[in-house]
């Protein structure tokens, strides 16, 4: 391999890192529904598996996002956590806590939480119902309405 070849491989490589972004809180667009991220504890990220980023205002706009998306295609699926907001977390770590006591941008009343106990916690004090990422997937899929209630907007 051509010394030239071998450098274009390693910029090939390194410019499709998949690895999440900063939110710019105020001036970044939900990629589902264009409206403003604004919200430090409920804001979502797609990674691709090439390393395109995706911002969402909230989690129900990445889950109604997922829908046009191939799953070979995505790389990390984050959001942020009701206890440390502006901190991406994998959700396959989280646990989901839908309850009207904490309203989310977009209505569905979805918040993540980085351990199970803190959302039993949350869980206690703002009752609701808890969920693990793919028992939330399943409830959304098979209820979509849930996840298109725009009644509750920050922006």
């Amino acid at each position: 391999m051509k010394k030239g070849s071998a450098y274009f491989l390693l910029i090939l490589i390194l410019s499709c890192k998949v690895a999440p972004e900063p939110i710019v809180y105020g001036e970044t667009s939900c990629n589902f529904c264009s409206m403003t991220v604004v919200d430090k504890q409920h804001a979502a990220q797609l990674v691709t598996a090439k390393g395109k980023v995706f911002n969402f205002d909230a989690l129900e706009c990445m889950i109604n996002y997922l829908s046009e998306v191939e799953v070979q295609e995505i790389g990390l699926l984050l959001t942020n956590t009701y206890h440390q907001p502006e901190v991406l977390t994998e959700v396959q770590n989280c646990t989901f806590l839908i309850s009207e006591g904490i309203p989310s941008p977009m209505g569905a009343y979805l918040t993540a939480f980085q351990t199970v106990g803190e959302a039993q916690t949350a869980l206690a004090e703002h009752h609701g119902e808890l969920f693990t990422w793919e028992e939330l997937r399943v409830r959304f899929e098979k209820n979509p309405e849930i996840s298109h209630n725009h009644v509750y907007h920050k922006h």
